[in-house]
């Protein structure tokens, strides 16, 4: 959920700088920035944490460390996208099916206690999928749809 700290106070942060620069609060743009804060982010940590997120990659599917460094490139494309009106829908639709489709990650990381940061078994497990992981992704899809689709 500290992850989530980028989200809201980038957003809180646009919405400031939109009403002192613009005279208004602009909740759409204030909303993609902080999403796009924090999937660029996330996608840059892909290159520092490669080895333990291409732990988190389902033993079926090879070449982990491809999809890790794919999958950073498309986090960070789709921050940009965010931000660009003609294509911020279709980034936010795919974007979602992306948080739907790596959450399968997630919880092949949760069963096998990953921890991405030292790239060894000791991360927090099941825990960390009820408590943390399962909310911040409904809340991650919930955000993107809002500020993505619904408001665009």
């Amino acid at each position: 959920m500290k992850l989530l700290t980028i989200l809201f106070v980038t957003f809180i942060l646009g919405l400031l700088g939109t009403k002192i620069f613009q005279g208004d609060w602009n909740f759409l743009f204030s909303g993609n920035l902080g999403m796009a804060a924090f999937i660029i982010f996330t996608g840059l940590a892909h290159f520092k944490f490669q080895k333990g997120m291409a732990m988190m990659i389902p033993e079926f599917i090879p070449g982990k460390l491809f999809w890790v460094y794919f999958t950073g490139i498309i986090e960070i494309a789709a921050g940009i996208g965010l931000l660009i009106p003609s294509v911020r829908e279709l980034t936010a639709f795919l974007l979602i099916i992306f948080y739907i489709l790596v959450f399968i990650a997630n919880i092949n990381s949760s069963t096998k206690n990953i921890n991405i940061f030292k790239a060894d078994f000791t991360g927090p497990g099941m825990a960390y999928l009820y408590k943390e992981r399962i909310p911040m992704q409904i809340i991650l899809i919930a955000w993107t749809w809002y500020f993505g689709i619904y408001l665009n």
